[in-house]
């Protein structure tokens, strides 16, 4: 019996050993490691990297070819994504595409052809569109189903309701969704202010400079908070000119101040508003370049007027580059090289893409395209969302309502 008690006495002895010895390790650990605040802030947990890490990782790996690429919106006249287009996308590494009435056929094969568009570029795509209401609103070309139409801007401006210009950027956002579409080149910051002007007319919301101001940002909010980028255009104003620069270079001889004054006041307001992307016109201001060199082409208008100026800080594009106000003026060296020494971040339906790669590539510092393909990137990764929509709201009773808001133009 007493050695039955010894045995017993000797595991309880053990046990109260091992007790102790793990508190007093345990006592101690905490005293050389105290759990609090400090303790925590010594040791963070990594941070998640962010968009512009991201970008900054990205440019690290791209060819001087690839980033050029980013700067370049191009056009295509297929209607599906064949191999020859494929291997083009993976050729030229392009920023986006402008979809044109050739890509628009039925819904299901637009929306495919956009699609498959998407699916061939590592980097996001710019689907952008000309899609303004009135006379210009591509999406009514879809062959098989009824995009809802919008009345032109002069008819929606007439109304002087800010409400309803953001519900119209609304309807315009979910119909251009349904496809895929992210970016639009609308509203038109344009003043109606020369009577004889045909090519802007009543896609101007009006001749009151503040009443375009104020609708140019309310549609623009009503398109960014439904998903598609705005485009606000078309800098520094083509509303006082009879020429269209499709076909020749208009001229306004007018001075800074006097565009202050009128012209820059809708583009003042969309800045202040967080504008995202400005395209620059094909237009001459002699009074402000010494000279008829094109706004897209000039320096003094893009970088000192609207970036100094101004204060933008967002994307410049420019208009089409294949138009005749320049290309009657102008080659095709000289303008690819002319525009992003103004100041130009992303040059729109380059007459020959692969041209362009290389006529930058020689003539553009290094610093200058790294400086727009970075700001294209960030903007890429910032808003550019997979959001696609039912093809449901394409003309829907919700949009009609909306829309029979707007009186017919008399």
């Amino acid at each position: 019996m007493k050695k039955k008690n010894k045995i017993i006495l000797s595991i309880l002895i053990v046990i109260l050993l091992f007790t102790l010895f793990f508190l007093f390790n345990k006592s101690d650990n905490s005293l050389d490691n105290p759990i609090n605040d400090e303790t925590i802030n010594q040791n963070p947990p990594e941070s998640k990297p962010t968009i512009e890490d991201k970008v900054n990782d990205i440019m690290r790996k791209m060819t001087i070819e690839e980033k050029i690429g980013q700067m370049l919106i191009i056009y295509d006249t297929h209607e599906t994504v064949d191999e020859e287009l494929k291997q083009f996308i993976k050729d030229i590494k392009p920023s986006g595409f402008i979809i044109n009435q050739s890509n628009i056929t039925t819904f299901a094969k637009t929306k495919k052809y956009i699609a498959d568009l998407k699916q061939n570029s590592e980097i996001p795509l710019i689907i952008s569109i000309d899609q303004e209401g009135g006379r210009v609103q591509r999406l009514q070309n879809l062959e098989d189903k009824k995009a809802t139409y919008i009345p032109s801007m002069l008819d929606l401006g007439n109304t002087n309701d800010v409400e309803l210009a953001y519900e119209v950027g609304k309807v315009l956002a979910e119909d251009m969704r349904t496809l895929g579409i992210n970016v639009v080149y609308a509203p038109v910051c344009d003043i109606f202010s020369n009577p004889n002007n045909k090519v802007i007319g009543n896609r101007s919301f009006g001749s009151n400079p503040n009443l375009v101001a104020n609708m140019c940002v309310s549609l623009g909010n009503g398109l960014e908070d439904n998903g598609i980028i705005a485009t606000y255009k078309h800098f520094p104003g083509h509303g006082d000119t009879a020429t269209d620069s499709h076909t020749s270079l208009p001229i306004i001889n007018k001075t800074y101040t006097e565009l202050l004054d009128n012209e820059l006041i809708p583009f003042k307001n969309v800045i202040e508003n967080d504008a995202k992307m400005i395209m620059i016109g094909h237009i001459a201001f002699p009074n402000l370049t010494n000279d008829n060199t094109p706004a897209s082409l000039s320096k003094e208008i893009i970088t000192d007027l609207l970036k100094n100026k101004l204060g933008y800080k967002g994307l410049v594009i420019t208009d089409a580059l294949n138009m005749g106000a320049l290309n009657d003026n102008y080659s095709d060296e000289e303008i690819y090289i002319k525009t992003v020494e103004a100041g130009v971040d992303i040059l729109l339906m380059p007459n020959n893409a692969k041209e362009a790669i290389n006529t930058i590539k020689e003539n553009i510092a290094i610093e200058r395209i790294d400086e727009s393909v970075k700001k294209i990137l960030i903007f890429k990764y910032t808003y550019l969302k997979d959001n696609l929509l039912d093809e449901s709201y394409l003309n829907s009773k919700e949009h009609q309502e909306i829309i029979n808001k707007i009186p017919a133009e008399e």
